[in-house]
């Protein structure tokens, strides 16, 4: 029996290589291997009698059975890598050099606005300024009453502000009373006069919101002040 199941992983294993430099595709080649070291496979099904040998024939037509396997293993390997690299340089006239270096992937950049505003901070810092920031949706004392933008004025009218829906436009003029999003930046200067003293040298840039939207306006757009 041992030697039966020896000669029978020898005949596989010179068929199995047949049949793996006869595939052309990747496809044939996992259908070649599949018939023999699938589960249903061929020395699959020998490696499967091992135990029913005698102990003492058992070593032998083991190690010829796993001989076999490794070396379809192996050709198996060597044939994927050939198929794969023939399919790389297929419909090219010249020949693929695989020790060229790989196309770098696409990298991000910067915002325009961003790049304008680190310039605008970085030369402002080295001249001693601080930068400053504030809320984005404000007290109306800060926004307009600290600044001497009084009631009735035009900057002040609906169709230029965007106010926060519980404002009510009869309320005192006290600071926190009325919330709108900031036109612009300079309440950041108010707040920043009432906790500092002076000098005072200082640039807020942010982002501030307007009632406009057409051609050349957006609702939304930055500012840079000091």
């Amino acid at each position: 029996m041992s030697d039966t199941l020896t000669t029978q992983a020898t005949v596989l294993a010179a068929s199995a290589r047949d049949a793996l430099l006869a595939a052309g595709s990747e496809a044939e080649l996992a259908r070649a291997k599949a018939d023999y070291l699938g589960k249903k496979g061929s020395i699959a099904a020998l490696l499967k009698q091992i135990p029913t040998l005698a102990p003492e024939v058992r070593r032998t037509a083991g190690r010829a059975i796993n001989e076999a396997k490794k070396s379809v293993e192996e050709l198996f390997t060597e044939r994927l890598a050939g198929i794969k690299d023939a399919a790389l340089g297929a419909g090219s006239d010249a020949p693929l050099d695989v020790t060229l270096p790989g196309r770098l992937s696409w990298t991000g950049h910067l915002h325009p606005v961003t790049r304008a505003w680190r310039d605008i901070t970085d030369i402002f810092t080295s001249m001693g300024y601080t930068i400053e920031e504030g809320p984005q949706v404000e007290t109306d004392w800060h926004c307009f009453e600290a600044l001497n933008i009084p009631k009735g004025h035009p900057a002040r009218e609906m169709q230029d502000t965007f106010y926060i829906s519980d404002f009510n436009p009869a309320a005192t003029s006290a600071p926190g009373e009325g919330a709108v999003l900031r036109t612009h930046t300079s309440p950041v200067q108010v707040r920043t006069m009432l906790r500092s003293k002076p000098p005072i040298r200082m640039i807020c840039p942010g982002t501030v919101y307007r009632r406009d939207n057409d051609l050349t306006h957006t609702p939304m757009f930055h500012q840079v002040e000091g």
